[in-house]
């Protein structure tokens, strides 16, 4: 299967070479080009939207690589945008759903049909996209429009279609479901064109929700007010929401962020930015720096110990950044609550020939602790962090961690004082940031199972319910037909009697008038 994958990828970039790419300096941008040519994963995702057919997957290259070019997405910057676009928040990435995908919300009612306005606009989407697709790559988006208080002039079919071949041609398989809440009955009219444009493929990925059926998708931790939930979010611009790892926020508003607290005493700064990033166990940050040649495994913490042993069970992926390798690379997994695991381990090791300072940070920062979660690793060497879940708490598939690194150029101190000025100091452009998930381990379950654990080891809850309605509307619909073949035999039974009446009486009568 992996040969046959493999080679599939192979044919289709020979083929985009010599059909297409032979003379593309006027078609393309050569960033977009040069990225086919190296990242398999990406032409993956074509092949697989388009069902491994080669020809078609070569037409929807062509189409999203000239798109790419006609927008100049690779060029789409906050400052290359009106600020506008930012500053009324109807386009925006904020929380998950609850299989941990990023929600992409668009707030339809601050969007008002000007043709003036529309191509930047679809420069924002794809603004917006993009950044997720650099920061997440291949990763699933839940879309919401949310058409609260919405009207016909809020309704531009142009733009939804824009949104929609976003997903079907320039970001294949980013999409998870599309969501649409409390779409006013005026619209459905409008919204059976929108099915057709997505395709047999993408149909089932149309959700029309309510207020209580939105809950099925988004939990009310990432639902605003308006639709159930308890989210305290509140878009506001400057700077872009970049939720994923923001300051928490308590009931009466945003608590401080990072920057407010950077612009403090050096002192409070750094209290704040551990607590921040996730609470750190003891004031003064400790952890060991060790060669990369030396056994990094034999630690004195005896919790170290036992996750180290059970990680090293299996071969564990690791991240290759420019500063840090980072293992394991994608996900942490914490076991369930019945297991008992409830520890991880993130390795860090500096390629680097300076020091380089890192930061952890997460969306939970009331349920895990993280030890150490802002220090800095020496050149070669490197250093564990673990982090532990709380007890009260369990891990979830919408919990993210962040690691934030930077390379220390200059010979600077490694106090806790010293990086808080570092962090306040260092450009943006060049922080090194890689994304964790978090995934939940399940319990193995014994040998013996009863019936219902059974039944939950079948296929999931709603192919089973999808597969009873249909038994149920099948024994509906043969009950109304038997009960048509009875009424139909009642009647040609009372018809039949009528003829044998008739024909009866027409014989006595022709018998009464020949006597």
């Amino acid at each position: 299967m992996a040969e046959e994958k493999e080679k599939l990828i192979q044919e289709t970039r020979k083929r985009l070479t010599q059909e297409y790419f032979q003379d593309s300096s006027d078609k393309y941008d050569p960033r977009d080009v040069e990225r086919l040519q190296k990242d398999d994963t990406l032409l993956e995702s074509y092949l697989l939207w388009r069902h491994n057919v080669i020809e078609d997957a070569l037409k929807m290259i062509d189409e999203s690589l000239k798109w790419r070019k006609d927008i100049a997405v690779n060029d789409l910057s906050e400052t290359s945008l009106p600020k506008w676009c930012f500053e009324i928040g109807a386009t925006f990435l904020h929380g998950y759903d609850k299989e941990g995908n990023k929600l992409f919300w668009l707030r339809v009612k601050l969007h008002i049909r000007d043709a003036k306005t529309f191509e930047d606009k679809k420069k924002c989407v794809a603004f917006w996209l993009e950044r997720y697709a650099k920061r997440e790559p291949g990763k699933y988006l839940t879309v919401v429009f949310d058409m609260t208080e919405c009207g016909l002039s809020n309704i531009d079919m142009d733009f939804v279609r824009f949104v929609i071949n976003c997903f079907k041609i320039y970001y294949p398989r980013y999409l998870s479901k599309l969501v649409i809440f409390e779409m006013p009955w005026i619209m459905n009219a409008a919204f059976k064109i929108v099915k057709g444009w997505l395709g047999p493929e993408a149909i089932n990925m149309l959700k029309f929700v309510n207020r209580n059926e939105i809950q099925d998708y988004i939990s009310v931790e990432y639902l605003p007010p308006h639709m159930g939930g308890t989210d305290p979010f509140r878009y506001s611009y400057p700077p872009l929401p970049d939720d994923d790892f923001q300051t928490p926020m308590c009931e009466n508003g945003p608590i401080a962020s990072e920057d407010e607290l950077e612009s403090k005493d050096e002192n409070e700064s750094d209290t704040r930015d551990t607590v921040d990033s996730i609470v750190s166990e003891d004031s003064a940050v400790k952890h060991k720096k060790m060669s990369y040649s030396e056994d990094h495994f034999k630690q004195a913490d005896g919790d170290k110990n036992d996750i180290k042993q059970q990680k090293n069970k299996k071969a564990v992926a690791v991240f290759k950044g420019p500063l840090l390798h980072i293992s394991p690379a994608e996900e942490l997994n914490f076991g369930s609550k019945e297991s008992g695991e409830r520890k991880c381990i993130i390795i860090l090791n500096n390629v680097t020939k300076n020091t380089v300072a890192f930061k952890v940070r997460t969306t939970a920062p009331d349920k895990y602790r993280v030890k150490p979660s802002n220090s800095s690793c020496e050149p070669g060497s490197t250093v564990d962090i673990v982090v532990s879940l709380h007890a009260a708490f369990v891990a979830s598939l919408q919990d993210r961690f962040l690691v934030m690194a930077a390379e220390m150029e200059q010979p600077n101190g490694t106090s806790a004082q010293d990086l808080a000025h570092f962090w306040k100091e260092v450009p943006r452009s060049k922080v090194m940031e890689h994304r964790l998930r978090c995934h939940v381990l399940e319990t193995s379950k014994p040998t013996t199972l009863s019936l219902k654990e059974n039944l939950k080891s079948l296929p999931g809850d709603s192919d089973l319910n999808f597969k009873l309605n249909q038994l149920l509307q099948s024994n509906r619909r043969l009950e109304e037909q038997i009960g048509n073949c009875i009424w139909f035999q009642h009647l040609l039974v009372t018809l039949l009697s009528v003829l044998v009446a008739i024909v009866g009486a027409a014989l006595y009568l022709s018998k009464g008038q020949s006597s």
